[in-house]
Parts: C-alpha cells; sequence; structure tokens
C-alpha cells in the first residue's frame, strides 16, 4: 500500500515551523496541495511575522510541489473564512485539514491568570473549531474530508503547569469523538494525534539528550495516515521518537447498585469492582453508554 495525496488540498495551521511544517513539507512530497498556515508569532501567542509561513511555502514550491502562504489568525473566523474561500478559488476544493497552531502559557492553577488561560483556550480550542467549519461543508459537498486535531498527552494524562492548555487539550479529544460520529455519513475522517516533539513548545521541557530522537519528523508519518484515504476514524494516537500509540477511552464493566446498596457506602464497598478493568467496555457514543447502562438496571430487576 502507498499512500498518495495527488489531487488533494490540505490546511495545515501552525505550518510556519515545528510539527506544522513537517506535516505540510510531507503532505506536499505526496502531492498535496498545501495552504501553509502561521500568523508567525512568538510561543505565547504574541506577535506576528509573515516569513515563516512564506518560507514553508516557498520550500514547497521550490521542490516542485504546489502551495500558498496564509497568516490568518486562528482565532478569527472573518480571516479563516478568507483563507478556506482562498483555498476552494485556487484549487476547487478543500480534503484534509490539520489543526496543529498552539500557544503556551504556561503557570500554576493557583497562579495563572484567567485571561491567560482563555487565550490559551481560544488559541487551541475555537482556532480548531474555526478552521474545521469553515471546511467542513465543503468536504461534506464532496463526500470526502479528512480532519485531524492535534491533542497532547497533557490532555489525556495530566502535567504539572498546564491547566490551561490540557484543558483546551483534552477538548479536542472531545471535539474529536463528536466529530467523527457527525462526519461519517459525509465521507468525513477525524481523528487526533498526541504527539512528543522536540519544537519550540517543548524548549527547557525536555532534556537536551532527548530532543534529537523527538524531532517533528519522526511523528509526521503517523498525522499523514491519519488523513490518509485508508485512515481510521475517532483515533487518538500518541507519536514520539519513532513510536505510535493507540490511546483509548474505556470504560470498566460496571457494578448496578439497589437497595441499600444504592448509597456512597455502597459505592465505597463496591469500588474494587466498579474499578476494575480488566474487561473494558468500548463505548461508541454517549448514547451507546446509556442504553448499556438501562440494560444493567433491566436485567437486575426481578422476574
Amino acid at each position: 500500500m502507498t499512500i498518495d495525496f495527488t489531487g488533494r488540498v490540505a490546511i495545515v495551521s501552525g505550518a510556519g515551523g515545528g510539527l506544522g511544517r513537517a506535516h505540510a513539507l510531507a503532505l506536499a512530497e505526496r502531492g498535496a496541495a498545501v495552504v501553509v498556515n502561521d500568523v508567525g508569532g512568538g510561543v505565547r501567542g504574541t506577535g506576528a511575522d509573515t516569513g515563516p509561513a512564506e518560507r514553508v511555502a516557498r520550500e514547497i514550491v521550490d521542490a516542485g510541489g504546489d502551495a500558498i502562504a496564509d497568516t490568518a489568525d486562528v482565532t478569527s473566523r472573518e480571516a479563516v473564512d478568507a483563507m478556506v474561500a482562498a483555498a476552494v478559488e485556487r484549487w476547487g476544493r478543500v480534503d484534509i485539514v490539520i489543526n496543529n497552531a498552539g500557544i503556551l502559557r504556561d503557570r500554576t492553577f493557583a497562579k495563572l491568570d484567567v485571561a491567560d488561560f482563555r487565550t490559551v483556550l481560544e488559541v487551541h480550542l475555537m482556532g480548531s473549531v474555526n478552521v474545521t467549519q469553515a471546511a467542513w461543508g465543503h468536504m461534506a459537498a464532496q463526500g470526502y474530508g479528512r480532519v485531524l486535531m492535534t491533542t497532547s498527552v497533557s490532555g489525556i494524562y495530566g502535567n504539572f503547569g498546564q491547566s490551561n492548555y490540557g484543558a483546551a487539550k483534552s477538548a479536542l479529544v472531545g471535539l474529536t469523538n463528536v466529530l467523527a460520529i457527525e462526519g461519517e455519513r459525509s465521507g468525513i475522517r477525524v481523528n487526533a494525534l498526541a504527539p512528543t516533539a522536540a519544537t519550540r513548545m517543548t524548549e527547557g521541557l525536555v532534556e537536551d539528550d532527548l530532543l534529537a530522537r523527538i524531532t517533528p519528523e519522526t511523528i509526521t508519518p503517523g498525522a499523514l495516515y491519519l488523513v490518509s484515504e485508508q485512515a481510521p476514524t475517532k483515533a487518538i494516537l500518541g507519536a514520539g521518537a519513532g513510536v505510535f500509540a493507540v490511546s483509548k477511552m474505556q470504560e470498566a464493566t460496571g457494578v448496578h447498585l439497589s437497595g441499600d446498596d444504592l448509597s456512597p457506602e455502597g459505592v465505597a464497598a463496591h469500588w474494587d469492582r466498579i474499578s476494575d478493568l480488566s474487561e473494558p467496555q468500548d463505548i461508541a457514543s454517549a448514547f451507546e453508554q446509556t442504553r448499556r447502562y438501562v440494560a444493567m438496571a433491566t436485567a437486575a430487576l426481578p422476574a
């Protein structure tokens, strides 16, 4: 099997450097036309510079590919709509969206500024919402689309000093799960990537001897698979140093409590069984979980 993107059009946000640049270059190398989006700001989300997006787009064109630079701020729906419109006007379609733009404003929860919390959510979560929704209608109309959210192990497992970042990245997992369900009938597959990479955002957070092992190029193969024709949907893929592992939200089999056991004390008494994940349940949707609970409770009723 060869994964090829000839004839596909991709938008990659935050593509002026790091992971986004690696994704954009790899997509173009395999035939995709690419919108290289980057506002050109600093890691904290301040400032703007047309240089990063233009340099990556030039790299692609000089290598024989097709790309345009775009400096839309993903938090501006008006700017994002214009970016998507420009892609459609130039190439007639949008097939792939990789939401990679992000910022860091790390601080312990007790000391962080709520305004910084809101800004981090705005860039990671609402930026992804804006770009995805702007392209969604085009994908649905053509019956094909691939969307990749960039989540993080901070959002899945937590990380000290990153309550704002972790909350935003966890929200993207929820968004992925819902859009994967909604997009299925329109041929749109939606996945999430949880990368561990040496980029501007990990400077000072990762030991120097590890940086050479977690380059963006060790992660991009996973990203490209998740936006390919062969992609799964609703997957969360951890990636770093050439290692790839799927993360899943799973649930214990569960215990039905009634009578005197239907109490805080009953939950405490049965906690070992309630938390037993030896036979994990994969839940496809919120309604499926509800139906499962109702079925368990019904089965426990006296004959």
